[in-house]
C-alpha cells in the first residue's frame, strides 16, 4: 500500500513538472529560457523618417530582448532597439511600416503589446 502512495505521489509531482517545462520553453513561465549569450547584430537604417515606442509585456530577460529586437528587426525598413528595465521597444523606420504590423511581429515573438505611441 505505501509503494502505491508513493508512486502516487512521484506521479503528480512529474506532471507539475512536465507542466512547468513546457511553459517554460514556449517562454511562458517565470523566464523564456534563454541566457544573456544571445547576440543580435544591430540593423542600420540610411533614412529614418519616423520613430515609435511600444510598450512590451511579459520580457523577462535578455533572451525575452533579443527575441523582441530580433522579430521587429525582420520586418522590413525596421530596426528596433529593445530596454528591458523599460519594457519599451523603439521601433525607428526608413518606410511606412503599420503599428498592426510592429503589433503582429512582437506578438509572433510571444509577447504583448500594451501601447504604441
Amino acid at each position: 500500500m505505501a509503494n502505491v502512495i508513493i508512486i502516487g505521489v512521484l506521479i503528480v509531482m512529474m506532471l507539475f513538472g512536465i507542466r512547468a517545462t513546457i511553459k517554460h520553453f514556449k517562454g511562458e513561465g517565470g523566464c523564456c529560457g534563454g541566457g544573456p549569450d544571445v547576440k543580435i547584430k544591430p540593423k542600420k537604417l540610411d533614412h529614418v523618417i519616423r520613430q515609435r515606442t511600444v510598450i512590451v509585456e511579459g520580457m523577462t530577460c535578455e533572451h525575452c530582448r533579443s527575441r523582441v529586437e530580433s522579430s521587429l528587426n525582420e520586418l522590413a525598413g525596421v530596426s528596433a532597439r529593445v530596454n528591458l528595465k523599460k519594457k519599451t521597444a523603439i521601433v525607428s523606420m526608413e518606410i511606412e511600416v503599420s503599428d498592426d504590423e510592429i503589433r503582429a511581429a512582437i506578438e509572433r515573438a510571444g509577447y504583448k503589446v500594451e501601447s504604441i505611441s
